[in-house]
């Protein structure tokens, strides 16, 4: 008979036949840290801008250096996680977030805001892959594979909190003026250091010949060269995506000869489902947030709503998709999500060419609702068929690199919202915006229609480690 938890972790635990429920409330909520902070700001980046009479073209940067920072440490973060356990990389993270939180409340100028956001950024790049170990290894100690109840979970309250994240921060806005915002992650940190420090097993890593730290360093200089310049695409801005492409080369040829590597290119290369996942993943959050950062502002300077009531204006958007990953959170169903989610997206988009100044109210929240049906489908379609394809080994670290595709879109999104709204939201803006997320969600249909194998994507069972 196998042993109950308590040589795990200290304490009395479950039977091994079921998934341990205590670590539940700590991956949840350590996972929701990141997409909570990403949705936040949209609400804030107006009166940001009036705070420190920035535009648009600079207040971005609000949302680019989170992804950025995001994009870079959420696969770094996974592999630490993959070699040394979750349970110290989760501590570590969550009190970065804390840090940055208070470092936000108090910054002086929008610089000192942009640092704090590359900071919570980091800070929140360890929770997601921590939890996706943690359910690989309940998995792999009960000998069950049935993880579809738990990764629903962390989907739903991922997809939640990304869409009530407007409606809170515009809350918040209203009640303590922008920089609750940033306050807000001080509580919440200290309640994941809690939950962690109390639940959160103390389980050996996998380390095998120590950390690739010069993968690491390329794999970042590739991004960040890249993404700045997507940012701003300027002629004179030409060595940023030289110095990528010759970060991108090192990095290849680097991880290809070392015996343990950061990102294993060779299993990656060999695993195409797994690479059709990340691309679905790309272009459906970059449709999600394009929508969420440039619909929010337009309804705030193009239609003349306060922050607050541009947050409420998207509460349908919550609740659709909040009741559509309820609905189907258990049922695994990728392609089905996946083809629903992308047709939905192109209709709504499509809604959006009808969206004008003087458009009446029902319109506005229809169009939310609308768009909040995919955003509750394909995260939770992509989440899954990640589980399934990747190498159980290396699950933390696949895990991270979902999310760097999900926050390059959010960078791509960033970027569109700037080029379309150079100096104000407008409706001019709006339209072409529809249209640039209308192409990405062609596309995302385009990869999803021909492809069977996402249709026997099942349940096998767990390795041991």
């Amino acid at each position: 008979m196998i042993p109950r938890l308590r040589a795990r972790t200290g304490t009395t635990g479950p039977s091994p036949a079921g998934f341990d429920r205590r670590l539940v409330a700590p991956m949840v909520l350590g996972s929701v840290l990141n997409p909570v902070n990403s949705s936040m700001i949209a609400v804030a980046l107006v009166p940001i801008g009036v705070a420190f009479g920035a535009p648009p073209a600079r207040t971005v940067w609000l949302v680019s250096a989170l992804y950025l920072a995001t994009a870079v440490g959420q696969p770094v973060m996974g592999r630490l996680v993959d070699m040394y356990g979750p349970r110290g990389l989760y501590l570590t993270g969550t009190a970065l977030v804390g840090v940055a939180g208070l470092l936000g409340a108090s910054a002086p100028s929008l610089g000192a805001l942009i640092a704090a956001r590359v900071l919570l950024g980091l800070g929140t790049s360890a929770a997601y892959p921590a939890a996706m170990r943690l359910t690989r290894g309940e998995a792999e100690r009960t000998g069950r594979d049935s993880p579809a109840g738990v990764l629903a979970v962390l989907a739903v309250a991922n997809q939640t909190v990304a869409v009530v994240g407007p409606a809170l921060g515009g809350l918040l806005i209203g009640v303590g003026g922008w920089r609750t915002v940033f306050t807000v992650n001080v509580p919440l940190s200290a309640a994941c250091l809690v939950l962690g420090a109390l639940r959160l097993p103390r389980t050996p890593g996998r380390r095998q010949r120590g950390v690739d730290l010069p993968g690491m360093v390329l794999f970042a200089v590739l991004l960040v060269a890249l993404m700045l310049f997507l940012t701003d695409p300027r002629a004179d801005r030409w060595y940023l995506p030289v110095l990528s492409a010759v970060a991108a080369t090192g990095f290849a040829v680097r991880e290809l000869r070392v015996p343990d590597p950061f990102i294993d290119l060779r299993v990656l290369g060999g695993n195409g489902p797994l690479l059709a996942t990340y691309l679905r993943q790309f272009l459906g959050y970059t449709t999600a947030y394009a929508f969420m950062y440039g619909y929010t502002q337009w309804l705030e300077q193009g239609r003349g709503l306060s922050a607050s009531t541009a947050g409420l204006a998207l509460l349908p958007l919550s609740v659709s998709a909040l009741t559509v990953s309820a609905l189907t959170g258990r049922r695994e169903a990728v392609r089905a999500k996946l083809l629903t989610g992308s047709l939905l997206q192109i209709a709504g988009c499509a809604a959006l060419l009808l969206v004008g100044r003087g458009s009446p109210l029902w319109l506005l929240l229809a169009v939310g609702a609308l768009l909040g049906v995919p955003q509750g489908l394909i995260g939770l379609a992509t989440q899954n068929a990640l589980y399934r394809q990747a190498d159980p080994e290396r699950i933390a670290s696949a895990a991270g690199l979902l999310r760097t595709f999900t926050y390059l879109g959010a960078l791509g999104a960033s970027a569109a919202t700037a080029a379309f709204y150079p100096h104000r939201a407008d409706t001019a803006g709006l339209h072409g915006l529809a249209l640039f997320m209308l192409a990405g969600s062609a596309l995302l249909l385009a990869t999803t229609l021909p492809d069977r194998s996402l249709g026997r994507l099942t349940s096998h069972t767990p390795r041991k480690a």
